[in-house]
């Protein structure tokens, strides 16, 4: 192994142990009862494969609270278009898992969304490109409701939004939470993480606009 391989790998055993000693022992009867029940998580977060988002901090979710599905770009392709990973892990979630409320997040300074902005940048790799297809009816709606004078930052943070609407649509596809919506076992959201204030904006089920979730004042 690279000796820049084994310090990474010294970190990360630094980083377990850490865990052992202070996360774990802190919390030990939480994860004993995790580790010893099937588990129940009350949602699914289908996040942004981007190291920076770390959605069970974010949501402040315990062990065996939440059900993650991570990509790049957070992208739900619609059912039937490329049955897969994330496919398998709606229709799980949902049949087996029956969890209670889905989320779509997407997140400030996307590596995924800027790529849509520029596609020759992943004119090198091909099954990226390939991926990204998902997002290109989100990016044609960006650009279509963006203002000629528009700056980068601001089509950034539209299409981020754009892109989250669009996955959520294209989830509602998928039998398993059609047919969960209909009997109202199930609800969705679409989120925006902002990753350098904290900040996570939501739109709720049917609606386009992305509020702020307030820090209730003590």
């Amino acid at each position: 192994m690279a000796a820049e391989g084994q310090e990474i790998l010294a970190r990360l055993k630094d980083g377990i142990r850490r865990f052992q000693t202070e996360v774990h022992a802190e919390n030990r009867d939480a994860y004993l009862k995790a580790g010893s029940t099937q588990q129940q998580p009350h949602t699914l977060i289908i996040a942004c494969a981007d190291s920076r988002v770390d959605v069970e901090t974010i949501t402040s979710s315990g062990p065996g609270e939440v059900f993650v599905a991570r990509n790049i770009g957070n992208m739900v392709p619609a059912y039937g278009e490329m049955l897969g990973g994330v496919s398998a892990v709606i229709e799980y979630a949902v049949s087996a898992l029956k969890v209670k409320h889905i989320v779509v997040v997407g997140h400030s300074d996307c590596g995924a969304m800027k790529a849509l902005l520029s596609p020759s940048s992943t004119d090198s790799m091909p099954t990226v490109k390939s991926w990204l297809t998902n997002g290109q009816a989100a990016l044609k709606v960006a650009s279509s409701l963006g203002a000629p004078d528009e700056k980068p930052s601001e089509k950034l943070h539209r299409l981020t939004e754009e892109n989250v609407l669009m996955q959520v649509a294209h989830l509602k596809t998928h039998p398993s939470v059609a047919g969960a919506l209909a009997r109202g076992d199930v609800s969705v959201s679409g989120w925006v993480y902002e990753i350098g204030t904290g900040e996570v904006r939501i739109a709720e089920d049917g609606s386009r606009v992305f509020v702020p979730v307030i820090e209730a004042k003590r």
